[in-house]
């Protein structure tokens, strides 16, 4: 994450617009929010908010199991869990999504079958970055909304630079103060 934070910085000093973090789960998010001088869109939060305004329900197809769990927590911590049916996976993990001998799209396909007829969703959010180029797709097969994050973040991205919209620094996205090193560091020992 430091790394990404650096790039944000860097982004802000060559007056960039926004930032965007193309991962789903919208890791560093928060700090990368209390640094940034423009607005930072995690593509997991923006497609959750613009699903929510295309259907009262909405279902998340993600790649693995392990991811289920983030993708929950975030919703819950964006005040959206109410509005999401189900956080499903595929079991497709993230390198096969470009293999074209992998049977990565039928597996999605299904999910977003399961998840109209099991969880009664209206929208369908791709939970990764790497489905983004299915979602018109899917959407055009399966006769729902099928959104990809990442496009939604451009599209957020676009209207927060036209509409001239800064990150707040009163509150929550305040910058970091400065704290003192006040002794040495000792690293764990294991017991």
């Amino acid at each position: 994450m430091p790394g990404l934070l650096a790039e944000i910085v860097q982004g802000d000093a060559t007056g960039v617009s926004a930032h965007i973090i193309a991962c789903f789960d919208d890791t560093g998010l928060d700090a990368a929010r209390c640094i940034a001088q423009a607005p930072v869109i995690g593509i997991g939060e923006a497609a959750f908010r613009l699903a929510t305004m295309l259907g009262h329900r909405f279902t998340v197809v993600t790649t693995l199991s392990r991811s289920i769990a983030a993708v929950e927590n975030n919703l819950l911590k964006y005040g959206l869990a109410s509005r999401c049916a189900r956080v499903r996976a595929c079991e497709v993990p993230v390198l096969s999504l470009d293999d074209p001998a992998s049977n990565a799209v039928a597996q999605i396909s299904a999910e977003i079958e399961r998840s109209k007829r099991e969880d009664h969703a209206e929208v369908v959010v791709l939970g990764c970055a790497g489905m983004a180029d299915l979602a018109a797709r899917l959407s055009e097969t399966h006769g729902l909304p099928v959104i990809d994050g990442v496009a939604c973040a451009v599209k957020l991205a676009e209207a927060f630079g036209t509409l001239g919209l800064r990150t707040s620094k009163i509150g929550a996205y305040a910058q970091p103060r400065p704290k003192a090193y006040l002794g040495s560091f000792a690293p764990c020992e294991p017991r």
